[in-house]
């Protein structure tokens, strides 16, 4: 008996052995084992291709992974306009995805962290003062003359100014490339430092072109600065403290934001409960019942402002 499984285990050893058996474990055939990237790629003169960027006069700035595996993100400009946008193409280059907002799963319902802004880069002395000079309590605003959400907000200001002389707007001109008659409608209004310009034009009202010897650089620069603040839509709150609230907030919420800045954590301990503060969202929706960049939040509840 003992010979017999001595000669099966020899048999099995050689078949285990033998050439065909090492060919087939040296043996691996083409796939995917890295990165995305490995297998899939895209640039610029096809990003344009498939954009159809000649038609729209649209120049490829940059081509990076998204935030989500399968998906490339995109960053044009459109010629003649400030700033860029980004749109989003599947790997397989069938799908252009518009006005994306990615949030991961874990995150799902949890109060973002406030983003803070360092309020020192901000320069206010083009910016358009509604509410007392003196006011101790500066809040700077970047808005669109043409954002409805900015209307609503407008509202507002005006009726905490009439109660609350310690609080001041600052309002800086963001147009979006969204609106196309936005950029024209800022150089207005910041030509003439007009708040009457403002209100024309947040009324729909047709506004007087920029005249000639106007040279200002205004708009450009905030439209820079912007970006590099990491700001996407408007209405851009930022407050007193450095807080952006990137979108409409009601007058109270607001005021109770400014009023109520988070205490700093000291040492050892917990930090306080935040201030609520919107979810961000991206610029594009005309309807005044959604966000005009910002996704539309709970009642009474900030809704925020790519």
């Amino acid at each position: 008996m003992l010979k017999y499984l001595l000669a099966s285990i020899f048999l099995l050893t050689l078949a285990f052995s033998s050439p065909a058996a090492d060919n087939a474990a040296a043996f691996q055939g083409q796939g995917c084992m890295g990165t995305c990237t490995d297998c899939h790629s895209i640039n610029k003169e096809e990003a344009g291709k498939l954009l159809k960027a000649d038609k729209f006069k649209a120049n490829i700035k940059d081509i990076r992974m998204s935030p989500v595996k399968g998906i490339w993100e995109v960053e044009f400009t459109m010629e003649g306009k400030p700033g860029s946008g980004v749109v989003y193409i599947d790997f397989a280059k069938k799908f252009l995805i518009e006005r994306a907002t990615f949030t991961p799963l874990e995150k799902l319902g949890e109060e973002p962290p406030a983003q803070k802004i360092d309020i020192s880069r901000i320069p206010l002395d083009k910016a358009l003062l509604f509410g007392s000079p003196a006011a101790t309590k500066k809040v700077i605003i970047f808005s669109d003359p043409e954002c409805p959400y900015c209307v609503k907000l407008h509202t507002e200001i005006k009726n905490i100014i009439k109660d609350r002389p310690d609080v001041a707007f600052y309002i800086k001109m963001f147009p979006l490339e969204t609106h196309p008659n936005a950029y024209k409608s800022s150089t207005a209004i910041t030509c003439n430092k007009s708040n009457k310009l403002l209100e024309m034009a947040y009324a729909g009202k047709k506004l007087p072109k920029a005249k000639a010897s106007c040279k200002t650089d205004e708009v450009d620069n905030n439209l820079k600065l912007g970006k590099e603040l990491g700001l996407h839509g408007t209405p851009a709150i930022i407050l007193p403290d450095g807080r952006l609230i990137p979108g409409y907030v009601p007058a109270d919420v607001l005021l109770n934001m400014i009023d109520n800045p988070p205490a700093a954590a000291k040492p050892d301990e917990k930090p306080p409960e935040k201030a609520e503060t919107p979810t961000a969202a991206r610029p594009d929706e005309k309807a005044p019942d959604k966000a005009e960049t910002p996704a539309t939040a709970k009642p009474q509840q900030p809704s925020s402002g790519k």
